[in-house]
């Protein structure tokens, strides 16, 4: 089918194509990141459902463990994103240029690829589960709850590895919505599941990992259906597995990146972690509450460049450098927008907002000042996602897997000097120093690429990238 035909449905109604290829940038904006942006709200729910039902058992231990446990869930999250941000944005790029028939097989390799990577980490993970325990942090009263919530999320985690694979190769082709829905699917799935087996068949924290699994296991299902039978270009990918090797080259020099940005975040988090809790609980829950507020223009900036992945890619790879350019200036408004607004809202109303959490006055106080240092970290966040998606939607390695690895790399060295020079004031600008140096190294690798783009610009029209 050309791309041409795709651009509409047999009912008249607007394709997903038509949207990556010729709507006015505002639709095509709203239809590939709105759904985005309600679809990780939502993701934002479903990650503290599990902590509620297990709080409602009053066992702190418990709830310890699987705090303990999220960074086994960031790792599989990372090997799906692996398969599915390296596929995705190599699909769409071949949509883009015309020539979507190999797209099929990257979407089998892909998903087969993360069944197999699944089930690795989880043979790895068990062959080495008690020193796997203890580097997470566990303790004598929490060991044996983090074992068992620990052996049941990587037992499963095959299921959550596919699941973000397969979203992100729905979202290949600017079908955001189908995404959307499969968010809401296992959120509902995790709604239901989660007291029936935490409290209702008293499985406690192995209840919430399996939860957990079968929510995935729900959306996964649904994408499999859409890919399967409804997607425009990969209907019948299940029938295809192997990939040459530059194919399977050009998946990971871009999905890789992914897994190193997610390693980053642990030791990031850890780190952020080890150093705050030096100065008490009261810091410790501050930063907490900080790091909750400010999440809301970080997920909603995320939403908006990550529906556009598909925009970015399908239209560099087409050629259409002028709709790729104002793609981005509206993105970029749109961020720069949320940020402002945002933070100065928050900034205004910070001790009421800071009071919906706490009424302890030490944390309140504290809890205004670390929440600052997030508020002008935020301003720099969203452009630093928008830079590197752009990177990624443009098959550019090189930049890519740069500002994944410098934004993980710097923090270690910048959190260990401040913190030596100015103790807790250090730990807490260690963040927002980072992100601001972090954009800049984005703004200075977009300026060659900005060049490319002008030069793409200028060659003939319809040359293939």
């Amino acid at each position: 089918m050309s791309t041409t035909e795709n651009t509409e449905t047999t009912n008249g109604k607007k394709s997903n194509q038509y949207y990556l290829e010729k709507s006015p940038i505002g639709r095509a904006v709203a239809h590939l990141s709105i759904p985005m942006m309600l679809g990780m709200s939502v993701g934002t729910v479903y990650n503290v459902i599990n902590a509620y039902f297990i709080g409602l058992l009053h066992n702190t231990s418990m709830l310890s463990a699987i705090t303990l446990g999220l960074p086994i869930f960031t790792v599989l999250m990372a090997a799906g994103n692996v398969f599915g941000v390296g596929a995705g944005t190599f699909i769409t790029r071949l949509v883009g240029a015309g020539t979507p028939e190999k797209g099929k097989k990257i979407a089998g390799y892909a998903f087969y690829g993360s069944l197999i990577a699944g089930l690795l980490i989880a043979l790895i993970s068990f062959l080495f589960i008690v020193p796997l325990v203890n580097g997470l942090g566990a303790d004598a009263s929490t060991h044996d709850y983090t074992k068992i919530y620990a052996m049941t999320l990587i037992g499963g985690g095959f299921v959550i590895v596919m699941n973000f694979t397969l979203e992100q190769l729905v979202r290949s082709e600017g079908a955001s919505r189908q995404s959307m829905y499969g968010i809401f699917i296992s959120t509902g799935l995790s709604l239901v599941l989660d007291p029936l087996l935490i409290l209702g068949l008293d499985m406690h924290v192995m209840g919430a990992a399996l939860a957990m699994i079968l929510a995935n296991a729900g959306s996964a299902l649904y994408y499999v259906y859409f890919l399967q039978k409804k997607s425009d270009h990969l209907r019948g990918f299940m029938n295809h597995f192997r990939l040459s090797i530059v194919d399977q080259l050009e998946v990971y020099k871009i999905g890789v990146s992914e897994l190193f940005q997610s390693a980053f975040m642990i030791v990031t988090t850890l780190l952020f972690n080890h150093y705050m809790i030096e100065y008490g609980a009261q810091v410790l829950a501050g930063a907490g509450i900080g790091l909750r507020i400010v999440q809301i223009p970080e997920f909603l900036a995320m939403g908006l460049f990550i529906g556009l992945i598909p925009f970015f890619a399908f239209n560099y790879a087409g050629s259409n450098i002028a709709r790729f350019k104002a793609g981005f200036k509206a993105a970029a408004g749109i961020i720069g927008g949320v940020a402002v607004v945002f933070v100065g809202l928050v900034y205004l109303l910070r001790d009421p907002i800071l009071r919906l959490f706490s009424s302890d006055p030490a944390v309140l106080e504290v809890g205004g000042y670390i929440l600052g240092a997030m508020l002008i970290s935020a301003l720099f966040n969203g452009f630093t996602g928008l830079f590197l998606t752009l990177f990624q939607a443009s098959g550019q390695g090189t930049p890519t897997m740069i500002m994944s690895i410098t934004q993980g790399v710097l923090y270690i060295p910048t959190i260990i000097v401040l913190h030596a020079s100015f103790g807790m004031h250090g730990v807490i600008w260690s963040m927002t120093v980072t992100e601001l140096i972090t954009c800049l190294l984005g703004l200075i690798l977009f300026i060659p690429f900005s060049r490319k783009l002008n030069a793409r610009q200028a060659e003939p029209e319809g040359l293939p990238a």
